[in-house]
């Protein structure tokens, strides 16, 4: 293969793909319904020019058909009276349109094969036109679905998959994050109402455990239930003997026990 073929196949490969490039199909469809209109007029014009044609060649036809037999009429006319002369004359004349009439016959016949052909054609054309804004519809439902497709794809193409799933994991996280918090302040709350039951408890027993030595020693702030000693209206003793005698019974208490 030459240098200058490779050059030319290369040059028409750009070519053809700058045309199939630049050519939008619903556009591409609009016109090339609007030149088979264009045709279809056109065709309408041929066919009526051809109509036309074959009507005035029918009535041509005719006229020399009636000429022929007027002047059949005229050369039995004069042979009847006599004239031999004009009916040769007259018969002549039957000849030249007899001529006409079988010239005129046969473009006749002629013109109304053409005229028929045309209006096949002339049907044909219209059914085309028809059955192509069918299919027009249809294939600009199917490219705009195609563009829409293809639009689709391009974002799905342009989404960067890995960022948006480490996006995702990222929310994951902080949403578990935030769980275990909620779980955690939850637990230690427990924990703290627990605890302070647990107090409680404990505060209860030392003081049941106070209010039982309490009356067990006969000593002040024992509960009522607890016997208490005798009172006596004697007067008050000195500081020191209440002290002593209050030493005396515990004691006494002790040694009991």
């Amino acid at each position: 293969m030459g240098i200058f073929d490779r050059v030319r196949r290369v040059v028409s490969s750009n070519l053809n793909d700058l045309v199939n490039k630049a050519e939008d199909p619903e556009k591409m469809l609009e016109q090339a319904i609007l030149e088979m209109q264009e045709d279809l007029v056109q065709l309408r014009q041929g066919v009526a020019q051809a109509i036309a044609a074959q009507k005035r060649t029918e009535k041509q036809y005719n006229d020399a058909y009636n000429e022929t037999n007027k002047w059949q009429r005229n050369a039995q006319l004069a042979l009847q009276k006599g004239d031999e002369n004009l009916a040769r004359q007259a018969l002549e004349r039957k000849k030249t349109f007899t001529e006409s009439g079988t010239e005129l016959k046969a473009s006749l016949d002629q013109q109304t094969v053409q005229v028929d052909g045309l209006k096949r054609s002339l049907i044909q054309l219209e059914s085309k036109i028809s059955e192509a804004k069918t299919k027009k519809e249809m294939l600009k439902a199917r490219i705009t679905a195609a563009k829409a497709q293809e639009q689709l794809q391009g974002m799905v193409r342009g989404m960067n998959s890995s960022s948006a799933m480490a996006a995702f994991e990222r929310m994951e996280e902080k949403v578990m994050m935030q769980e275990a918090r909620a779980q955690s302040s939850a637990e230690l709350a427990g924990t703290d109402l627990e605890s302070q039951f647990a107090a409680l408890e404990a505060g209860s027993d030392v003081d049941d455990e106070l209010a039982a030595l309490k009356a067990q020693m006969s000593l002040p702030g024992a509960t009522p239930n607890q016997p208490q000693l005798p009172q006596h209206s004697t007067p008050p003793k000195h500081n020191n003997e209440v002290v002593d005698a209050e030493l005396d019974s515990l004691r006494k208490q002790l040694d009991q026990m």
